[in-house]
């Protein structure tokens, strides 16, 4: 089998894997009133493409949004994991020692 068969088997639903890990996303958005938006996905350029277009409810009246930062994980469990840290306080602290979210203004 050629390895553009290969790499066509290993995207499954929109999902991509590389040697038939699946990635789960946590990534961060900063919304129109400049605080930022947590979230945790199996398919990051949907989950974007449905914040962008006013289909996800925590979101939707706070358009426009923009992807700041997101970290892949292979396993589920940690990408929550992570997700919920990223929203306490010592996550907030962490983004901001790393220079994630900085006070800007976007437009």
């Amino acid at each position: 089998m050629s390895n553009l068969s290969n790499n066509v088997k290993s995207i499954i639903k929109g999902r991509p894997m590389v040697d038939k890990v699946r990635f789960y996303y946590v990534y961060i958005l900063i919304c129109k009133d400049n605080l930022p938006y947590t979230g945790c996905t199996d398919n990051l350029k949907e989950r974007i493409t449905r914040h962008q277009n006013g289909h996800v409810t925590a979101t939707k009246l706070r358009l426009p949004v923009h992807l700041i930062a997101y970290f892949a994980f292979s396993n589920k469990f940690a990408a929550f994991n992570f997700e919920q840290y990223l929203k306490s306080g010592s996550g907030r602290a962490f983004l901001k020692k790393h220079k994630i979210l900085e006070n800007k203004e976007y437009d």
